[in-house]
């Protein structure tokens, strides 16, 4: 199989400059670069840029596409909208990891499957990953969950480990949250056992006059330095974090007091989505040995019906069979041998087997020069 190795990268907060855009192009004089992103893809030699150097320098998502299997995504956020220590909870390491730097955090996803895969080209992948960060932008911890899943099913921790806080909306994926389960290729069966814990999704977004109640509520000081940071203009994720703060304080008093829900084990969780997977192979068993079942009483019908109309033609029956012989051609055979298995099946409905068998017996006799038609015979059981 031919290497096909995928990379893009995609700077979303703030577009690339004219310098930055040259240093890329030393590294490759055949990617395609703009000042949002950096894409190439290699069918022999390599990038021979760092990817984490990258990441940390100029670009806010990664993708690299491999069809040997192996998958990375890397996103970044400001730490202002995602802190290390909430990260490395759900991305504690393996395939799933944090890491700051320069007040961002970076995380990484890496599937690993040995032998590869189908042929996928990569272009339009990441695009329809790229909505993931927004959510987590808004403090919708799903991503990092699915991250939590990937080491749990990849066997990085021990059984015993409890799981993170399980966030609402796990059975309810986004479009770009199911492209990211399909990425990381996780178990659809842990991935349900997980969401059985996770409260419904809120559907409703925030009301403006909700939203200034809670402006109102804010110091003065505090409400003068941000409307001072959003004119500037140099903080492209400030509003983001003002309406995750504002979700977040939201969700706390509609909830009152959290719940207490217990957390399940890793080990709990792997052998809930082992046993949902042996119902579903029992169940997927069950539903072919109907259809298998009801096939065959079809086939029976159609078959009983089928020696109903020729019953009674069995001497015209046999003279077509020793016309289509004579012809000594094997499609003529084989229609042949067809009509000498009807005949054989109705002989057995009617009693009349013997007589079936001994008329069997002589046409074989006769026909013993014919290797091609016994070898037919033999075939059909005749």
């Amino acid at each position: 199989m031919s290497e096909y190795q995928y990379y893009e990268f995609q700077a979303i907060d703030r577009p690339l400059t004219g310098k930055e855009m040259a240093d890329l192009r030393s590294y490759s004089t055949r990617a395609r670069i703009s000042a949002t992103s950096f894409v190439n893809d290699y069918s022999w030699g390599g990038f021979k840029g760092d990817e984490k150097v990258w990441m940390e320098k100029y670009f806010d998502a990664f993708l690299y596409f491999a069809n040997w299997g192996t998958h990375v995504l890397k996103l970044r956020l400001p730490s202002s909208l995602l802190d290390l220590e909430t990260a490395r909870l759900y991305c504690p390491g393996g395939p799933a990891f944090a890491h700051e730097k320069n007040g961002k955090v970076i995380l990484s996803f890496v599937s690993e499957e040995e032998g590869g895969g189908d042929w996928v080209e990569g272009e339009g992948l990441l695009s329809s990953l790229i909505s993931v960060r927004a959510e987590l932008a808004r403090g919708d911890f799903r991503g990092l969950y699915l991250g939590w899943l990937l080491c749990a099913q990849s066997n990085e921790l021990d059984e015993e480990d409890e799981e993170p806080p399980v966030p609402p909306g796990l059975g309810q994926l986004s479009a770009s949250l199911e492209s990211l389960v399909d990425l990381l290729r996780i178990d659809p069966d842990l991935l349900e056992v997980a969401a059985q814990a996770s409260r419904p999704l809120a559907q409703e977004s925030p009301k403006p006059g909700e939203i200034r109640k809670w402006i109102g509520k804010l110091p003065a000081r505090e409400k003068d330095d941000l409307l001072a940071r959003l004119i500037a203009g140099e903080e492209p994720a400030l509003a983001m974090e003002l309406m995750r703060r504002f979700i977040g304080e939201d969700n706390k008093r509609s909830r009152g007091e959290a719940e207490e829900v217990k957390k399940r084990t890793v080990g709990e969780l792997l052998h809930a989505a082992e046993d949902l997977t042996e119902k579903r192979r029992e169940l997927a068993a069950q539903k072919a040995a109907e259809e298998k079942a009801r096939r065959s009483r079809e086939a029976e019908i159609a078959r009983s019906k089928h020696l109903d109309a020729i019953a009674g033609k069995e001497p015209k029956l046999w003279n077509q069979i020793e016309t289509l012989i004579a012809t000594k051609q094997p499609k003529n055979y084989t229609r042949a041998v067809e009509l000498l298995v009807d005949l054989r099946d109705l002989a057995a409905r009617e009693g009349k087997t013997e007589d079936f068998g001994a008329r069997l017996d002589a046409l074989r006799a006769s026909q013993v020069r014919k290797p091609s038609l016994i070898e037919r015979l033999r075939k059909a059981g005749l």
